[in-house]
C-alpha cells in the first residue's frame, strides 16, 4: 500500500520533480557485473574473486600446495581484496573459502620468520599505518567488518591460527563436518593478534576463550558448533553458503547493511582501535623473548636436545606490574589517560 501510494504521488507530481527523482534513482544505482572476475593484479596468484549476477562475491584463497598458509603475499592479497570490496555497492554477500585440501593452515612460519626477512616482515605486519584502525596482520580478519554486505567463511580441512582468525572475523561460518580448528598461537609462545580480540569475545564466554587460547588445542567442527564458533555444519559447506547468500540477496540490501551495522555495534564492548592496539602491543612484548623462542624451536621441529627449556615468567607479568598494566589497559579501553 505504501509503495502504491508513493507511486501515485510521483505520477501526480510536477513533471520536473518526477524527472529529478528518476534521475536521482538512476544515479544511485550501481549495475551488477554479471559473472565478472575482478581479481586485480595486486592480488597476484594468492586470491581470486568472482561476482555472480546476484552480487554474490566468491573470494578464494589460492595457495593450495601450502594449504593456503599465510605468507606475506597472502596477507597483502587478502587485505587488498577486502579493501576492493568495501566501496562496491552492488556486492550483496561475500563467500570466503580455500582452494584445495584446507581453508587455511595459519601462518607460514618458515616463510614469514625467515632470518633474512623476519624483522622487515614483522614491521610490515605489526606497524599500524597513520590513521588506520588495524595493521596488516589484523586487516585479514578485521576488514570483513567494513564490508556492508555479510561475509560468510566456508571452512574445510583445517582452519588453524591465523586462518581461524580470518574465519572468526567473518559474519558467519559454515564448516565441513571433519574440519579441524585451533587458536594455535600458543604453540609459538604468542597470542592471537589478527583481530581475535574483537571476534572471540563476541562468540564465546571468557573462560572458553582463555582455555582455547592458552592450550592451543585442536578441536573438531562439532565442538566448534557447540561452542558457537561456527554457525552451522554442512556436508557441502560451499553449496550451503551459496544457498544462504541467495536467501540474503532476496532481502533488501539496505536492511541487510543496517542489520550488520546494528549487530556489530550491539556486540562491541569497546572501541575497535583500542582493542586491536592492545593485542599488538602485548604481542610485541612476547616476540623474541626466551620462552617464545623456546616454543618456536619446538614448533619448527628442532631436535629435542637443541630445544631450550622454559625459564621463569618475565617480571613484567608480576602482580605489581599486572596491576599497573590492568589500570593502563582499562584506561586504554575506555579512551582515558592512564595518568588521569
Amino acid at each position: 500500500v505504501t509503495i502504491m501510494a508513493m507511486a501515485s504521488r510521483m505520477m501526480r507530481a510536477p513533471r520536473h520533480l518526477s524527472v529529478a527523482m528518476r534521475a536521482r534513482a538512476l544515479s544511485t544505482a550501481v549495475p551488477l557485473h554479471e559473472g565478472k572476475a575482478f581479481s586485480a593484479s595486486v592480488h597476484g596468484s594468492r586470491v581470486s574473486m568472482t561476482k555472480d549476477a546476484k552480487g554474490v562475491v566468491t573470494l578464494m584463497l589460492r595457495r593450495p600446495e601450502k594449504m593456503n598458509a599465510l605468507d606475506m603475499p597472502m596477507f597483502v592479497a587478502i587485505a587488498d581484496a577486502a579493501r576492493e570490496l568495501i566501496p562496491q555497492r552492488d556486492v550483496r554477500a561475500v563467500i570466503v573459502h580455500g582452494e584445495g585440501r584446507a581453508f587455511c593452515a595459519g601462518l607460514d612460519v618458515k616463510s614469514v620468520m625467515s632470518p633474512a626477512t623476519a624483522a622487515a616482515n614483522m614491521r610490515k605486519l605489526l606497524e599500524r599505518p597513520h590513521g588506520e584502525v588495524s595493521n596488516l596482520a589484523q586487516d585479514v580478519g578485521y576488514l570483513w567488518r567494513r564490508i556492508a554486505a555479510p561475509v560468510i567463511a566456508v571452512t574445510h580441512g583445517v582452519c588453524l591460527g591465523g586462518g581461524f582468525q580470518i574465519a572468526l572475523g567473518a559474519d558467519m561460518r559454515i564448516s565441513a563436518p571433519r574440519c579441524k580448528f585451533s587458536v594455535m598461537e600458543a604453540k609459538w609462545g604468542l597470542i592471537p593478534d589478527m583481530s581475535a580480540t574483537l571476534s572471540l569475545p563476541e562468540l564465546v564466554p571468557k573462560d572458553v576463550a582463555m582455555e582455547l587460547t592458552m592450550t592451543g588445542r585442536v578441536f573438531q567442527a562439532e565442538e566448534a558448533l557447540r561452542l558457537g564458533l561456527v554457525t552451522t555444519i554442512a556436508e557441502d559447506p560451499l553449496a550451503e553458503a551459496r544457498r544462504l547468500a541467495d536467501d540474503i540477496t532476496a532481502r533488501s540490501p539496505d536492511s541487510t547493511a543496517a542489520a550488520k551495522r546494528l549487530l556489530h555495534a550491539a556486540y562491541a564492548s569497546a572501541d575497535d582501535g583500542r582493542r586491536l592496539h592492545l593485542e599488538t602491543e602485548l604481542q610485541r612484548k612476547l616476540l623474541g623473548g626466551w620462552n617464545q623462542l623456546a616454543c618456536a624451536a619446538k614448533g619448527l621441529g628442532a631436535p629435542s636436545m637443541l630445544q631450550p627449556g622454559f625459564i621463569n615468567r618475565n617480571a613484567s607479568w608480576s602482580e605489581e606490574e599486572e596491576l599497573d598494566a590492568e589500570t593502563e589497559i582499562a584506561a586504554m579501553l575506555h579512551g582515558e589517560s592512564a595518568a588521569a
